[in-house]
């Protein structure tokens, strides 16, 4: 098996193990709705077996980011079918990213409210609003009411996504963000049944993972994880012990996958506990995507090794629309521009060109 080999995902056959990572382009101007720029995107990239979108506000509460889309209104439900039609009509697949930043975010978006958290640790760095660069600011701690009401959030968006026209939810539990704010010894101080143990840190994500797979089923459910991230100020004292007994607990609800992001270079920098894929593989029995700055050979050796079932690719897919068939005929690759990754227009958005 390769990149080029055929995979199931639920119960959906892909016709290749090159997925489309999820990343944010703040293309959503107009009150966070997905829009026709966001629809020739999305389209261009269709052969990808499977794209994952950009994250996704499950709510107003969730959102830290300018110009990203959400999945909490009815025109941002439209906005997406029209963007699940394309994909589709081009023979592609697609999972919709739920998120919801938790404490890396600002008052600014919130009508001078204080984001949330699981609990009230400031992370350390800025945040970017329309107003410039702000520190961030020491989050208000979720009540137990307000974290099951969460739940149902998470739950009222997969559905909405599932209305969408989308072929399933990946649950973004990675990257310094609510849900791994919760699992985290470093941003979970909390002493009910939220915190303490990893057993109680990962209540949160169980939970919502069982009301999900309730409302649309677990061959439509991914969930993303960070285990080694550093990211907007993550740390946990035994990441590995941590994320292995997660991992262990996953494999009892059959989901269609678990996605990984790789120690990259930036974590390992910022002094992460590094966790070897190999320790996570071992301990989970499903469908594993790995992500972390792989290319073709590396992605390659990762599922001879058995180390994963498929690679998801992300600033590859940003610059070359068409990166399963450059990968297939050795064809040189174009250098995506930083530059433009979250600016509002076409430019280093749909203008790359393909081979064709």
């Amino acid at each position: 098996m390769n990149l080029f080999s055929p995979i199931l995902i639920g119960n959906h056959t892909l016709k290749n193990r090159i997925f489309m990572a999820p990343l944010t382009r703040c293309r959503s101007v107009e009150d966070n709705i997905p829009n026709d720029l966001m629809v020739t995107y999305y389209e261009q990239r269709a052969t990808a077996g499977l794209i994952i979108t950009e994250a996704t506000q499950i709510s107003t509460q969730g959102i830290g980011y300018p110009c990203t889309p959400g999945i909490h209104t009815l025109k941002q439900i439209q906005g997406w079918k029209k963007i699940t039609q394309a994909v589709h009509d081009k023979g592609g697949k697609i999972f919709l990213q739920l998120w919801h930043v938790g404490r890396i975010s600002h008052s600014l978006y919130h009508d001078g409210k204080l984001p949330v958290a699981p609990s009230a640790i400031k992370p350390e760095g800025e945040v970017y609003t329309f107003e410039g660069m702000k520190e961030y600011e020491t989050p208000r701690e979720l009540t137990i009411d307000e974290i099951e009401e969460l739940v149902t959030k998470y739950v009222i968006a997969a559905k909405n996504a599932i209305e969408a026209g989308f072929d399933g939810v990946e649950i973004h539990g990675a990257n310094g963000y609510l849900i791994d704010q919760f699992l985290r010894d470093g941003s979970n101080s909390r002493e009910d049944r939220y915190g303490g143990n990893i057993k109680n840190r990962s209540r949160f994500l169980f939970e919502i993972i069982e009301s999900i797979i309730k409302e649309i089923g677990a061959d439509k459910v991914g969930l993303r994880l960070s285990p080694s991230g550093t990211f907007n100020d993550m740390t946990d004292s035994d990441p590995q012990k941590h994320f292995t007994y997660i991992c262990n607990e996953l494999n009892k609800y059959k989901l269609a996958y678990l996605h990984i992001i790789d120690a990259l270079e930036g974590d390992i920098r910022h002094g992460a506990n590094v966790v070897e894929l190999s320790v996570l593989r071992k301990a989970y029995k499903g469908i594993l995507i790995t992500n972390g700055a792989y290319d073709k050979e590396r992605g390659n050796k990762a599922i001879e090794n058995n180390l994963a079932d498929a690679v998801a690719f992300g600033e590859l897919f940003i610059s070359n629309p068409d990166l399963p068939e450059r990968f297939k005929t050795n064809s040189q690759l174009n250098k995506a521009d930083p530059e433009t990754f979250y600016t509002q227009d076409e430019k280093g958005y749909t203008d790359y060109p393909t081979l064709s």
